[in-house]
């Protein structure tokens, strides 16, 4: 098929790294790899960080002229056979797909699509509102966490929807060597901006302190705006215990987690994190919280340990624990790698997705 993807929140093409670019990144590969043809086809980013209904009416006069320019082109040149949406939500809408899906009579997906009530305030309702006609008018809806699943079903109780786990390419990751000294090298992967994440980071700090008397050392990779308030977040640890590498290319993080032992990110409020599964398939257990979407891509007791959320002193307890069990650590880092490679790495994701496709456009055809 000839396929039109769109990413509201972040175009695959988008310059600043995230994981919802790699993951719009993924899904166009995963479709390539399905034979088909894939053009990302609008940059328009309906991201709305504050709402506001002068922000919104703009937002839907570029919307209008962005229909009439892929209607122009698909009237001239021929219409694709499906529009796939990533990731719309109520801070970024799909406002495009849906109106010409229907104008040339071709299915309509979503990927990581999400609603939820309590965002039903003000501009956000409106926002909604066109995520919910989306939902409802969609061959099938992709959910990469049940959460997400949930979160459709109580709002869209009928709509078509099929699950996809997280996944990542794992080829350019493998473990590490085996080390011969006592210390725990771990390790952070995470951009440093407000909210979520600046309040891992400190949450991070609190629970380094009181295992400062363990044999550990802590490479935190990363930056953006909120760099000062996660400095200072771990100012109170010593600084010899602590390598700030700052913001690193993708083609640097295989390298810097093979010489790493552990992973430790508490994941506030996370979709899922692929960052957890570039970790696992280096071999890297885990530290996280069992919170939102974190459960989806990190398996308590087998590839890592999660606890329960908002307990500083439970997440300290588990850095604790394999920190001071090398061997416990490694049993956990291994099982990690095998997870990813085996169940969450690019081929099984095209697999699946390839099974999605026959099962719903079949169907709706």
């Amino acid at each position: 098929m000839k396929i039109a993807f769109y990413a509201p929140l972040k175009s695959p093409d988008h310059p600043v790294p995230s994981g919802d670019r790699l993951m719009a990144r993924m899904l166009v590969a995963a479709l390539r790899a399905g034979g088909h043809e894939v053009t990302v086809v609008s940059a328009l980013r309906s991201f709305m960080a504050a709402a506001s209904a002068a922000d919104f009416h703009e937002l839907e006069r570029a919307a209008a002229d962005e229909i009439a320019r892929l209607r122009d082109g698909w009237k001239r040149d021929g219409a694709p056979d499906l529009w796939f949406c990533y990731h719309p939500y109520y801070k970024a809408p799909d406002l495009l797909g849906p109106v010409l899906a229907a104008e040339f009579a071709i299915p309509y997906v979503t990927a990581e699509a999400s609603y939820s009530m309590r965002r039903n305030e003000g501009v956000r309702a409106i926002a909604q509102h066109h995520v919910l006609l989306a939902i409802e008018q969609a061959a099938v809806n992709v959910c990469l966490t049940r959460r997400d699943r949930d979160g459709l079903l109580e709002a869209a109780p009928t709509c078509r929807h099929a699950m996809l786990a997280p996944f990542i390419d794992a080829t350019p990751f493998a473990p590490g060597g085996a080390r011969g000294d006592d210390l725990c090298r771990m390790v952070v992967v995470a951009m440093m901006r407000s909210g979520d994440k600046l309040d891992s980071y400190r949450m991070l700090a609190q629970s380094l302190l009181p295992i400062a008397d363990s044999r550990w050392t802590l490479t935190i990779v990363g930056d953006g705006p909120c760099r000062d308030e996660v400095r200072q977040a771990f100012s109170a640890l010593p600084s010899d215990r602590l390598e700030w590498l700052g913001e690193r290319s993708a083609a640097d993080l295989p390298a810097i987690l093979a010489r790493s032992d552990l992973y430790v990110w508490p994941g506030c409020g996370e979709a899922y994190g692929l960052a957890y599964l570039e970790a696992q398939a280096a071999g890297l257990p885990v530290v996280a919280q069992h919170t939102a979407g974190v459960p989806e891509v990190v398996r308590h007791g087998e590839t890592g340990v999660l606890t329960p959320d908002g307990d500083v002193a439970a997440f300290a307890a588990a850095m604790r624990l394999l920190i001071e069990d090398p061997v416990h650590r490694r049993r956990l880092g291994a099982a990690a790698g095998q997870f990813v490679h085996d169940e969450r790495s690019f081929p099984a994701a095209a697999r699946r997705l390839g099974a999605i496709f026959d099962e719903h456009l079949e169907t709706t055809a």
